[in-house]
């Protein structure tokens, strides 16, 4: 089995090309709760909302977000009733949403309730919350707290970030603590750092079951492509650069082994160069099908 981390927007390409080279039962997904927030009484959770969409064959991946086809008519209609939200949200999209927070009051674990959602949808890839805590993450702009979804969805591009405020660190479920030490490696996607990947590492438990597995990272991030305002501002939030090095230096000794892109033309010593630009599916399985052949040559070597 291999455990994902992190199911945001850069990673997903790579794991719907690790579909090409796994079976959906071979996988599992810890997604990152720190974008989570409830918008209009449902419950948001991009990175668990991908990743289910995924697997049940309804994301749009056009975008790597939201339902394919999806409609907005509750959005849409929301200013003519005195109402609004801060971003669209899709009819069905809005209705697992709002599922959730229906099995969320009723007590369920956010565990519990994704499981339930994914049964209903029969997937068969296992999607995880990171933790149950409250690891939801705001961005402080100096004038207001926003949620990160918020910030990701909804802020101009030249809104400042102070910092990035977050809660004291929740500890990981049982769940995520067995799937990572019954899977044979975990690969921390191409997803920004600063909102996705440290605080699922920072979740107590987190940083010492990666050192017990063999840990592959790929870095969202080449020299030779310059990232969006929004994702060099997070980056900056937490004291780093947007650039592989720095995203080296964050994750530390929980990778065993770091995947640069091939033409970046910053250096980590040590790091494996791979074509990681997944603008198509034919790169995304490549890079799926290197991976998996670092992995099972760490594995042989057991």
């Amino acid at each position: 089995m291999i455990t994902f981390l992190s199911a945001g927007p850069g990673t997903l390409p790579l794991i719907h090309g690790a579909r090409q080279v796994l079976y959906d039962h071979e996988i599992t997904v810890v997604a990152s709760t720190a974008g989570n927030c409830w918008v209009s009484g449902s419950h948001a959770a991009p990175e668990i909302d991908t990743a289910v969409f995924l697997f049940a064959g309804i994301l749009d991946t056009g975008r790597w977000w939201g339902i394919k086809g999806d409609t907005y008519a509750t959005h849409n209609y929301l200013p003519k009733v005195a109402g609004g939200e801060p971003f669209a949200v899709g009819d069905r999209a809005r209705a697992v949403q709002i599922a959730r927070a229906a099995l969320l009051n009723e007590g369920l674990t956010l565990t519990e309730a994704v499981d339930l959602q994914c049964r209903s949808l029969k997937i068969g890839a296992t999607v995880l919350p990171a933790t149950d805590g409250d690891a939801a993450l705001f961005v402080d702009t100096g004038t207001e707290r926003i949620p990160l979804l918020t910030y990701r969805m909804a802020a101009d591009p030249g809104t400042e970030v102070r910092e990035l405020v977050r809660p004291v660190p929740p500890a990981v479920t049982d769940r995520v603590r067995a799937a990572i030490e019954a899977s044979d490696a975990v690969v921390i996607g191409p997803a920004n750092p600063a909102a996705s990947i440290l605080p699922t590492l920072d979740c107590t438990g987190m940083r010492d079951l990666l050192r017990d597995t063999f840990v592959v990272a790929v870095s969202p991030f080449s020299g030779s492509v310059a990232p969006g305002p929004k994702e060099t501002a997070l980056m900056h939030a937490v004291g780093e650069p947007p650039t592989a090095p720095a995203v080296a230096r964050l994750y530390g000794d929980t990778v065993d082994v770091f995947v640069q892109e091939i033409h970046d033309p910053d250096d980590v010593p040590g790091s494996l160069r791979l074509e990681t630009r997944l603008l198509h599916e034919r790169q995304a399985e490549s890079l799926a099908w290197d991976i998996m052949a670092v992995i099972r040559h760490a594995v042989s070597l057991k």
